[in-house]
């Protein structure tokens, strides 16, 4: 959700949005026995093909790639669609899905975890949003946690709250507690 609002105001708030991976799978190391692995072990090797997109293509088709793959997954409920059929539709090299199973392109996830984590510290998860602040210093949050993209004004209204607390020195946290699920909206 937090995709989405971020590309429903990044024209209106002239940003540039560069897509980098999270894997839960490497954050949150879960015991290869949990219900929860399996399907952090699928979502971690679709970052391997966006990787393997990223290095072939560069960042152009990686926000398509990405929010298709998020469609599959959060609106259609698939986990197990073929990504070979994905990539084509988007007039990316199929081949790019050999890349599930490819090992090598860990290294560039773990790399990009990496940055934002040592923006933000450890005991965070995902989303990350990192940017140069008013001071000329890069900084980023975990957040925000959204359970729908803010439409018009509220979408403006959050990114520029959220854009002021980065200039300020000393601030960490707000949280309340979540009392509803995502809502995805209308399959885009």
């Amino acid at each position: 959700m937090t995709a989405r609002w971020v590309v429903n105001i990044s024209e209106e708030r002239d940003l540039k949005v560069t897509w980098k991976p999270i894997s839960l799978l490497i954050k949150n190391k879960p015991d290869p026995s949990s219900d929860y692995f399996a399907a952090i072990e699928k979502t971690h090797n679709m970052l391997r093909v966006l990787e393997s997109v990223r290095a072939a293509e560069g960042e152009g088709p990686i926000q398509d790639l990405y929010f298709a793959m998020g469609t599959k997954i959060h609106h259609d409920k698939e986990l197990d669609f073929d990504l070979a059929e994905l990539l084509t539709s988007l007039g990316l090299d199929a081949k790019h899905a050999d890349a599930l199973t490819d090992e090598s392109f860990d290294a560039a996830i773990q790399t990009s975890m990496d940055d934002g984590l040592g923006l933000t510290g450890d005991d965070v998860g995902t989303p990350i949003i990192a940017k140069v602040n008013a001071k000329g210093q890069r900084v980023a949050y975990f957040g925000p946690v959204i359970t729908k993209a803010p439409p018009g004004d509220d979408g403006l209204k959050l990114w520029d709250a959220l854009d002021a607390m980065m200039d300020i020195e000393g601030f960490w946290e707000l949280k309340r507690t979540r009392t509803e699920g995502p809502d995805f909206g209308e399959r885009p």
